[in-house]
C-alpha cells in the first residue's frame, strides 16, 4: 500500500486527496479561498474517515507548492511539514503550473482532442496585469520556466512555430482581452489534488523528497498587500 495525502491550497480551489498507488480513494474541495486554512484540517480528517484509514497508515504527504496564494501555499506548507514530522513520513512538493499542464494533457487526451504540435501555457492570476505563467510541450518537458508576467502578445508569440498555445488556469480570464492571435487557444481546466496524486505517486515510487527541514514555498515574486504600514515614533 502507498498511501499518499495530497494537498493543494495553491490557487481559489483548495482540495485534498487521499490515494493509494496514485488511484484516489477519498477527496474533498473548497472553493471559498478565504476559507482553505479553517477548511483543511478538517477536510484531512473527512478523507481519512471516508477511506477508513488511520493517519499512522500514510506513507508521504505532497503539496503543490507554488506559484500561487501567497497565504494559501502559506497554509499548505505548514500544514505538510507538520503532518510529515508528527507521522515521520517524507514531504514531496511539485510545482503548481506543472501540475495544471499535467491535467491538461489528461483532459485532452480523455477529449480525445488533437494535440499536434501544442505547447501548454498554465496561468494563475497574480495580480494586476501579471500571472504566473510556464510553457511546456505535450511530453511536459519544460519550455519556458516558471515566471511572474506581464502579459504582453510579443513574449507568447516567440514561443509560436506551426502549432498552437493553449492557455489554461485563472489568468486566462484578463489573458484573453489581452493576447490576439488564432493560434492562442483558451480552454476551461478541471484541475483538482486528483492530478496532484497521480504525479506525487511517481516521485514517491523514485522516491524524490524535500528537504523537509529547508522546504519553502515557491512565491516566484514578493509578497504583495494593500494594507499600508504605520510608522511608530
Amino acid at each position: 500500500m502507498s498511501l499518499i495525502l495530497n494537498i493543494d491550497t495553491a490557487t481559489e480551489n483548495a482540495s485534498v486527496c487521499l490515494a493509494d498507488a496514485g488511484i484516489s480513494i477519498a477527496v474533498r474541495l473548497n472553493t471559498i479561498q478565504k476559507d482553505h486554512a479553517a477548511w483543511l484540517h478538517t477536510a484531512i480528517r473527512e478523507v481519512m474517515k471516508e477511506a477508513n484509514k488511520e493517519m499512522n497508515e500514510i506513507k508521504a504527504v505532497a503539496i503543490t507548492a507554488g506559484p500561487g496564494s501567497y497565504t494559501g501555499l502559506r497554509v499548505g506548507m505548514a500544514s505538510a511539514k507538520g503532518l510529515c514530522y508528527a507521522l515521520n513520513v517524507p514531504l514531496i512538493l511539485e510545482n503548481t503550473l506543472y501540475v495544471m499542464a499535467s491535467a491538461t494533457v489528461t483532459q485532452f487526451r480523455n477529449e480525445e482532442n488533437d494535440v499536434a504540435d501544442v505547447l501548454i501555457c498554465p496561468m494563475i492570476d497574480a495580480r494586476r496585469m501579471e500571472v504566473f505563467t510556464a510553457i511546456y510541450d505535450w511530453e511536459l518537458k519544460e519550455i519556458a520556466a516558471p515566471i511572474a508576467k506581464e502579459l504582453e502578445n510579443d513574449f507568447f508569440m516567440t514561443f509560436l512555430k506551426n502549432g498552437s498555445i493553449v492557455f489554461v488556469g485563472s489568468g486566462i480570464t484578463k489573458a484573453k482581452t489581452l493576447l490576439k492571435n488564432p493560434k492562442f487557444l483558451f480552454y476551461d481546466l478541471i484541475y483538482n489534488g486528483l492530478h496532484l496524486s497521480e504525479l506525487s505517486y511517481k516521485k514517491y515510487v523514485n522516491q524524490q523528497f524535500a528537504n523537509l527541514a529547508y522546504s519553502e514555498p515557491v512565491y516566484i515574486k514578493e509578497f504583495y498587500s494593500t494594507f499600508k504600514t504605520t510608522q511608530i515614533p
